[in-house]
């Protein structure tokens, strides 16, 4: 009998002991979510306004809209989306100035948009697309708003991953100008871009498929061909699609070499400047 009835007490005490374990669980986890919340809320009330000078070209522009929202709700467990103000424009008249090679005219058609955003308030900018960098620079000496880079970002980024030598992709003003191989340069990262002939057929198919949202199994044949042959001969460890086009076609499962995906990594760092 008093075997049982120890038997009884003993049960009884494990009993109490898993309820206040319980119950202190439960308190550590609604603490949790508290704070959880909390950050969340800090991070809605402290958004910035971005600006996003678009339409070079719309398809990219589409991705950017539409990760930052989801990126910002992630963030604010689905408290809020970020306010975005989009100066969206004619990606043929930028190109023009870029083939012409009238940077000046590029450069005030670009600064005209920035000033519209910035009559909008807001706090943040970016530009959407790797070729208009090619004035970046000019452009930040005239901004009034900190006017975050793509070069800068995806260096930033290549470096934290151990690149030491890089194929770029892009178009073909992105692949013969420095404008977006500087940053990397100056991060201690060699660049490498495609023969002559490649650089033509990676331009050809930006321009004329990737531009206009076509995604064709051949032109991704190509492309990872030639990323491939720079693998094997120049002995790349990454390459950087440095047209915000080329993630339509190119990623981490279908890529030869360790992806540098430039507008993922800039709507990344743009989404954490907004909630920062």
């Amino acid at each position: 009998m008093g075997n049982q009835g120890d038997k009884r007490l003993k049960n009884k005490n494990i009993k109490e002991r898993k309820n206040v374990a319980g119950d202190f669980s439960i308190f550590i986890c609604a603490a949790e979510k508290r704070v959880t919340n909390d950050r969340a809320c800090g991070m809605v009330q402290n958004m910035k306004k971005i600006g996003l000078i678009g339409g070079t070209g719309p398809e990219s522009t589409i991705i950017y809209y539409r990760e930052l929202n989801r990126i910002i709700g992630e963030k604010t467990n689905g408290r809020a989306f970020p306010e975005i103000t989009l100066e969206s424009i004619n990606l043929y008249q930028a190109l023009g100035y870029c083939e012409n090679e009238n940077y000046e005219k590029l450069e005030k058609y670009l600064l005209e948009a920035l000033c519209n955003l910035e009559k909008c308030g807001v706090e943040l900018a970016a530009l959407t697309a790797g070729t208009m960098h090619i004035v970046y620079d000019k452009l930040k000496q005239h901004s009034s708003v900190h006017l975050v880079s793509i070069p800068e970002t995806a260096s930033d980024e290549a470096v934290k991953r151990g690149c030491k030598k890089a194929g770029l992709l892009g178009t073909i003003f992105t692949m013969q100008k420095d404008y977006l191989k500087t940053a990397f340069i100056q991060r201690g990262i060699e660049v490498v871009v495609p023969s002559g002939e490649e650089m033509k057929l990676v331009n050809k198919r930006i321009t004329e498929e990737l531009e206009h949202g076509i995604v064709k199994e051949s032109t991704r044949k190509e492309l990872t061909e030639i990323i491939s042959r720079m693998k094997k001969t120049e002995g790349i460890d990454a390459v950087i699609l440095g047209c915000t086009e080329l993630p339509l076609i190119l990623n981490e499962n279908n890529c030869p070499a360790d992806c540098l995906d430039i507008m993922q990594i800039h709507i990344e760092r743009l989404a954490e400047l907004i909630v920062q």
